[in-house]
């Protein structure tokens, strides 16, 4: 898997090693941009009263006991179910992910996260990302691809980064993939096929960037073969979205987004 399938024209992560980068639309809402108007108070009242209940329930629904009636689980039983990894406080993954569904489902989310990172733009660490997530069969041809891609000068130089992908002077590049959730459409005892549905933060953050950072929304489908005890990529497809309707949210400050991205460090384990 590359970043990218087509920077001229699709974008995102898993391509042949290319990024689309969006830039802000000239209207003044882009980076940085003013907030749209505000809301009447009774919009406002509305909305804090709206939150107020949900929060209620979330926190009656956490309190429940675990006597689910027989008459809720028919209601549901037409509805797709999600199965989640719950939080034990113990490391996921010791040596490897679990020889099952989902352990292939954990580690295509961490693959994802692994090939979207900034790491693919410094040799010794593509070199070593590639070499951990795709199969032995598969990562000679890929890092052969991936290396021509990375070096690329009018790659990187369209994205803002040097011959040697770094970000210039007082800028902070991002690169991350953030999975909200993922989806086994076809498993066997050594091959699985996984969706990781994710979004992506990409750009330079700084005062004098002219590729602030963005989000986008992908999904990415991964085939997996099970293969030296372990879950490895051999082939992927990408497609945009689903993407969620914005929030009137207003951006924030180039300074603001270069604290948060060196004060919260990205995800190690995604699932």
């Amino acid at each position: 898997m590359s970043l990218g399938d087509d920077h001229q024209s699709s974008g995102g992560y898993g391509g042949t090693g290319q990024t689309r980068t969006r830039l802000p639309d000239g209207d003044g809402e882009g980076y940085g941009g003013p907030r749209r108007g505000g809301r009447s108070s009774s919009r406002s009242l509305v909305t804090v009263v709206g939150v107020v209940v949900l929060l209620i329930a979330a926190i009656a629904f956490a309190n429940r006991g675990g006597g689910d009636s027989a008459s809720s689980d028919d209601a549901a039983a037409d509805k797709p179910k999600t199965s989640a990894t719950a939080p034990s406080g113990t490391k996921p993954v010791q040596a490897g992910f679990a020889h099952d569904e989902q352990g292939a489902q954990s580690a295509a989310a961490n693959y994802a996260v692994a090939l979207g990172s900034d790491g693919m733009f410094d040799e010794a660490r593509r070199h070593a990302i590639v070499d951990t997530v795709y199969a032995p069969d598969v990562a000679a041809a890929r890092q052969a691809d991936l290396d021509g891609a990375y070096s690329s000068q009018k790659f990187l130089a369209n994205i803002g980064l040097d011959k040697n992908g770094k970000a210039p002077s007082g800028q902070t590049f991002v690169s991350r993939v953030i999975p909200v959730g993922t989806k086994a459409t076809a498993s066997t005892a050594d091959k699985a096929t996984v969706e990781v549905w994710y979004t992506s933060l990409f750009g330079l953050s700084g005062g004098d960037s002219t590729n602030p950072v963005t989000e986008s929304w992908y999904t990415t489908t991964y085939q997996l073969t099970w293969t030296n005890d372990d879950w490895k990529v051999t082939d992927f497809q990408q497609k945009d979205g689903p993407v969620p309707v914005g929030r009137d949210q207003r951006a924030s400050t180039a300074d603001d987004m270069t604290k948060a991205v060196e004060e919260y460090g990205g995800f190690t384990y995604a699932r």
